[in-house]
């Protein structure tokens, strides 16, 4: 067989529409990839001619699951353009808040989105339960619902929907797939954790609730600082928030710990889940404020190469983004306060694929010639760069940021692993895992600290003017959990006169730009060897561990009412 293309469309879950073009030779190996987003939505240009005040109740629609990150952002540009620096207690308030965001993204990402990646549910019916109970042991000294009597109610109901002839929100995976590496007992402890976290994640909206007034879509952060006061000079309601954070920081270090670790160590020698790092240049922000005095938990900073002897300081300066490959007018390189998002739509090709059978057939492609995604293509000083919790620890160990050198040293004693195993998608989501047990460890610091400048100071909210006939421009620049944000603004006549958001799936899922650089979903599939072209669960695994949010990259539409593609569902299906 010569070369030919295979489509994964959609690849991910939930969070959008995103597509994978691989091209694939003889002996099943990727020689090229193609990441696109195929849906597109409307953020950047509905905010403008707003008042700025507004546009974070309209940014945090940007995305559905982290819409704090999204929310906050475009209050705190604002607050940049503005020249405001909100009081502390409004800055330790939005640290809980993004506690809360992160407790609750990284556990439901492994366990709801990625973990099936991982785990082969029909492989758990032939478990022992004894054994999985005695094995959960070798992970945690205290390991979390793993008993005998709780895995065989799990194993009851997994077999229940077998009986069913259903496996439900099991369903359309690839069991049996050569490259699953846990036993049966181990692929039953986390399946057991799986359905845990589904309770689970409700505490933790509950724990963002508090502070935020409700979850999704929080309502309590203004221009200046935030409006909760009656919840933050509450005993009882900060009561509340420490429990809850109790609770699931408890899951992280009994489940959610032990269950990566388990996985670090069963996939240690499996060639798809390491060696691939994707783009080597990596590039996070300063993230979770805990007091004037401890400053931030993660620290900003450039890696270039994988380099970890040098890291750099951020100059946003050098920030562009470009659409030579996107479906963008302007394909010049700008920066994010000049940006533009006015489509141009070239559409899909005709070209002949390999189906889920193996077998020809005609399809719609991405014109690999041409632009083939609504995602921009984000350049760090022309590089292309990995952002996310890989990038945030490595980068922080390399700073010797001693809370990440100290968690980081010990997973690896724990597993065995060198640190170089970072470097790829089993790094990926070990990393993703110890960012929230960074956040579970260190997290309740900035309550701490609430509590104890409440003693002596009650504000929560800076005064400002807005003068008409000044300009301004401003930016946020932070951390989401699928790494760094930012959201650039400019204000004219009192009102927003443009408005840009990079996100992370924008770096992380960019198409090529004008030199044909790729961006890092493309560039950790190449050279991948696929098992089953059938069964493309190494292409799935690897994309899934960044954790895609393709609703937060892409940001367009069409005000003029240009028709720029048709879809059609069936409700039936």
């Amino acid at each position: 067989m010569s070369e030919q293309r295979i489509i994964i469309d959609p690849i991910t879950r939930i969070e959008g529409h995103l597509r994978v073009e691989v091209v694939v030779d003889e002996n099943n190996v990727v020689k090229e990839a193609y990441s696109g987003s195929t849906l597109w939505r409307g953020i950047e240009q509905i905010v403008r001619n707003r008042d700025p005040r507004d546009v974070g109740f309209f940014t945090q629609r940007i995305c559905g699951v982290c819409t704090f990150s999204h929310y906050r952002a475009g209050i705190m540009a604002v607050e940049n353009a503005l020249g405001i620096e909100p009081p502390l207690n409004a800055k330790l308030t939005r640290t809980l808040m993004n506690n809360a965001l992160y407790l609750h993204d990284h556990p439901v990402h492994f366990y709801q989105l990625h973990g099936l990646d991982w785990v082969d549910v029909v492989s758990a019916l032939s478990a022992d339960v004894h054994k999985a109970s005695d094995e959960a042991f070798n992970y945690c000294e205290t390991p979390y619902a793993t008993g005998a009597d709780k895995l065989k109610e799990v194993k009851d109901k997994v077999e229940a929907f077998v009986k069913k002839g259903n496996l439900g929100p099991f369903a359309n995976a690839y069991w049996g797939h050569p490259t699953y590496k846990f036993t049966p007992e181990q692929n039953l402890i986390v399946l057991s954790h799986y359905l845990e976290c589904l309770r689970v994640q409700r505490t933790a909206a509950q724990m963002m609730a508090i502070f935020g007034g409700k979850q999704p879509h929080p309502q309590t952060l203004t221009v200046g600082g935030v409006t909760c006061v009656m919840d933050i000079t509450s005993p009882a309601r900060l009561g509340e928030y420490m429990i809850k954070f109790q609770e699931i920081s408890d899951f992280i270090n009994r489940a959610y710990y032990p269950d990566v670790l388990m996985a670090a160590k069963a996939y240690a020698t499996e060639p798809s889940v390491l060696n691939d790092v994707g783009t080597p240049n990596l590039y996070c922000t300063d993230e979770f404020f805990m007091g004037n005095k401890e400053g931030f938990l993660i620290k900003g900073g450039i890696i270039l190469n994988g380099d970890i002897s040098k890291v750099y300081d951020v100059d946003d300066k050098l920030i562009t983004e470009e659409a030579t490959r996107s479906w963008y007018k302007n394909d010049k390189a700008l920066h994010p306060y000049d940006g533009e998002t006015e489509p141009n739509y070239t559409g899909l090709v005709d070209l002949k694929t390999l189906d889920g059978k193996g077998e020809l057939k005609d399809s719609k492609a991405f014109d690999i010639n041409g632009k083939y995604s609504w995602i921009k293509a984000p350049r760090y000083d022309g590089k292309a760069m990995q952002v996310g919790p890989l990038a945030s620890i490595v980068i922080n160990y390399a700073r010797g940021n001693k809370p990440v050198v100290e968690l980081v040293d010990k997973f690896l004693a724990d597993s065995g692993l060198p640190l170089a195993a970072v470097f790829s998608t089993l790094g990926r989501t070990a990393t993703r895992m110890l960012e929230a047990k960074l956040v579970a460890d260190n997290g309740l610091k900035a309550l701490t600290n609430l509590v104890e400048n409440l003693k002596v100071d009650q504000e929560t909210c800076a005064k400002y003017v807005i003068d008409k006939n000044k300009e301004y421009k401003g930016n946020f620049q932070g951390n989401a959990p699928r790494g760094a944000l930012s959201h650039w603004c400019r204000i004219k006549n009192g009102v927003i006169s443009n408005w840009q958001a990079v996100v992370p799936s924008t770096w992380n899922a960019s198409p090529k730009d004008a030199k044909m650089q790729r961006g890092s979903y493309e560039e950790c599939i190449v050279g991948l060897k696929i098992a089953d072209l059938k069964q493309p669960l190494e292409i799935i695994r690897k994309i899934h561990s960044y954790d895609p949010c393709i609703a937060c990259a892409v940001h367009v539409m069409d005000t003029r009412g240009n028709k720029l593609g048709e879809y059609k569902l069936n409700p039936n299906l």
